[in-house]
């Protein structure tokens, strides 16, 4: 199992892999990789501690895929980039003769440098472990917008596609299907009906004569599309289910903040009578707020993840300081407790003086010190 870790060193975040046994520096793909240039690959150098051999990727300034798409759903804008991407890399490996079974095809792994947009693979030389294009699929169909049909459809095509054909479709035919995403988005189809063409299907069926009926073959593939369509509808569901749930949670926090329109107690007929104190529901008691040294309020923390950073549309608490990083660092809801976490962030994020490892996680408790870049801030 390939064992990895975020680390940082002067200047640079890296996420470092430990090779098994010691590389024949030597080979081909070892001199290519340590000589860089290569568009698209993580700059990666080789390096040896305690007898031990680790390839060092520099990963400052970029976040993984995982990362990004951790609380919101992958666009279909995305998707045409990372396959424009992926295409991309494809052509460089060809160019250098190097192996792109060899590109780790995990979402954990795959980063993005958001000023740029440009996308960043890490490529291991000679790597034997399991490794498959089918990883990555599998994040899209958890993580896509199921919104978007188009996008749906093309993600559970392609999934169908690498699983039956492997790198055969890789090498062409997926970035045929990718312009499937270039279609424009349709009238939004009522819930729980059928497709016009499988309404057509149907009723064709129905009035041809019993020794004239479809193919075994086709009916079988027409019923897998009715599956997965179906799993379209579950996916929409639990995705509508998680949006209410969110706005409940938004409603049930700012109830503690309403403005009574009359004081009960200015009411002569009501002296003198108990007046009911509602309790905090268990959320409300355990908000928890982010101030300034000189006790300003910057942000609460509300939702189960809160990114901290300066990039509007991405940060859920804005900080306007160039020492920031777009995506910095997040505050994270885990039942009663708030875990920082660092984002690969340039200048770094700290608590009570220390600084994380990129991707690192440390519990808050209230009064704690939390710093990215130079804003500081107490959480409570």
């Amino acid at each position: 199992m390939l064992q990895t870790e975020y680390v940082r060193n002067l200047n640079a975040n890296y996420e470092r892999v430990l090779l098994d046994k010691k590389p024949e520096e030597k080979r081909y793909q070892y001199c290519i990789l340590s000589r860089g240039g290569i568009r698209g690959l993580l700059p990666c150098s080789l390096r040896y501690m305690n007898g031990l051999a680790y390839l060092y990727y520099d990963i400052s300034s970029k976040q993984n895929v995982a990362q990004l798409f951790g609380t919101r759903p992958v666009t279909r804008e995305w998707m045409k980039d990372f396959l424009w991407s992926v295409q991309q890399i494809r052509q460089e490996m060809d160019r250098f003769l190097l192996d792109t079974r060899n590109i780790l095809w995990n979402c954990e792994q795959i980063f993005q440098d958001l000023e740029s947009n440009q996308f960043f693979f890490l490529y291991i030389p000679y790597y034997q472990g399991e490794n498959s294009f089918l990883e990555v699929l599998d994040f899209l169909v958890e993580h896509a917008d199921y919104n978007d049909d188009i996008l749906v459809e093309c993600v559970y095509h392609m999934y169908e596609q690498v699983e039956n054909c492997g790198e055969a479709y890789l090498q062409a035919q997926i970035f045929e299907d990718a312009k499937a995403l270039n279609r424009p988005i349709a009238d939004t189809v009522p819930e729980e009906k059928t497709t016009e063409s499988e309404a057509f299907e149907e009723a064709e069926e129905e009035s041809r004569p019993d020794e004239v009926k479809e193919p075994e073959e086709k009916k079988k593939r027409r019923d897998e599309k009715k599956g997965i369509l179906g799993i379209f509808e579950g996916k929409r569901h639990k995705s509508r289910e998680m949006q209410e749930e969110y706005r409940r949670e938004m409603q049930r926090a700012m109830n503690g903040y309403a403005v009574a329109e009359e004081d009960p107690y200015d009411r002569e007929e009501d002296y003198g009578r108990t007046i009911y104190i509602e309790e905090k529901t268990e959320e409300e008691a355990c908000m928890y707020r982010l101030y300034t040294p000189e006790d300003r309020l910057i942000a609460e923390i509300i939702k189960p993840a809160s990114v901290i950073g300066k990039r509007k549309g991405e940060a859920d608490v804005l900080l306007d300081d160039p020492s920031v990083s777009r995506m910095h660092a997040r505050i994270m809801r885990e039942r009663d407790n708030c875990y920082l976490e660092d984002l690969n962030s340039t200048n770094g994020t700290f608590k009570n003086g220390l600084r994380l490892q990129p991707y690192e996680k440390k519990k808050l408790e209230p009064g704690d010190e939390v710093k990215c870049g130079r804003v500081l801030m107490v959480f409570r």
